[in-house]
């Protein structure tokens, strides 16, 4: 299968879409990103990678870093994880605190902000380091030493992460966050803050693909909980648009407001897209068409 002239196809398909949705301006860094980029990359488990238009050009991941957390907290400290999370869609907006009032403190999934936020406390707890565990993560499967985070966007995300203090109080009222709220807070903004390319977040998700195993061979998670990652990503990764992402896309996802999709083909690829105009549900327009194009031309989903 030819997958450059596939990728190609399906950038034609994302500029097309040019002038719908708005870039994320709640969090001011990201309102400065060149509205009508767009970037596309795939790596498959078997070595082949490649990419159209910006796929090189890093950009804000945002909730991306919200798999590498969960998959890292998982791989440190194993199911016990659960029990501060659940795994359910949530059907409101990624930053809502209205389940939380009558679910105890316990957020619906680890992919809204509630979620990442006690995922992130657990992993701190168990590295001391969670934004540091994601980063060097994320360099050790890219192969890119210098991707890190971008300490403009994390200073904007703490200056301007209201909500995200009320739901990290709220959540430790309910005894259900293990470490100081700033600290846990100020982590969450570092991963968030991570900027990579399509270029480093493909092959930074393939061990998904791979069934749990890392790029040197060495096992991540077992087959299992990769499995069960992916369908927690189908399910949920693309906070209350799921069913849409399913119905276009057909592949478990992880999206961000900076504007890129992560996708996983389990057992053969994964995908990265970005362009940074959002629909309402914070999911990027062109990455959502771009992917759509990719599985509708090439058949690959997993139905």
């Amino acid at each position: 299968m030819n997958y450059q002239q596939i990728l190609v196809e399906a950038a034609e398909v994302a500029r097309a879409t040019a002038g719908q949705g708005r870039v994320a301006d709640y969090i001011p860094a990201l309102a400065q990103v060149p509205a009508e980029a767009f970037g596309m990359a795939l790596a498959t488990a078997d070595g082949e990678l490649c990419g159209v238009g910006d796929w090189e050009q890093p950009f804000s991941i945002q909730s991306i870093s919200k798999l590498f957390t969960l998959v890292l907290a998982i791989a440190h400290g194993g199911d016990a994880l659960w029990k501060g999370v659940g795994r359910e869609p949530s059907g409101n907006p990624f930053n809502s605190l209205i389940q939380l009032e009558t679910e105890h403190g316990i957020p619906r999934n680890p992919f809204i902000n509630a979620g990442a936020i006690v995922v992130t406390d657990r992993l701190l707890r168990l590295t001391g380091d969670a934004a540091g565990a994601v980063r060097d993560f994320l360099r050790g499967e890219s192969e890119n030493p210098s991707l890190g985070t971008d300490p403009e966007v994390a200073a904007s995300e703490a200056a301007h992460g209201h909500r995200n203090a009320a739901l990290a109080h709220f959540i430790a009222s309910h005894g259900n966050l293990l470490g100081d709220v700033d600290t846990v807070l100020g982590h969450y903004y570092q991963h968030c803050a991570i900027t990579a390319s399509c270029r480093d977040l493909a092959l930074a998700g393939l061990f998904l693909a791979r069934q749990g195993s890392r790029a040197d061979g060495s096992r991540l998670l077992h087959r299992s909980q990769a499995k069960r990652v992916n369908a927690i990503m189908l399910t949920c990764g693309t906070y209350d648009a799921a069913g849409e992402f399913a119905y276009r896309v057909g592949l478990p996802g992880k999206s961000g407001v900076g504007g890129g999709i992560l996708a996983v083909l389990p057992g053969r690829a994964t995908l990265c897209a970005w362009g940074p105009r959002l629909d309402a549900a914070g999911n990027s327009v062109a990455a959502m068409a771009a992917l759509d194009h990719f599985t509708t031309a090439t058949g690959l989903s997993i139905f």
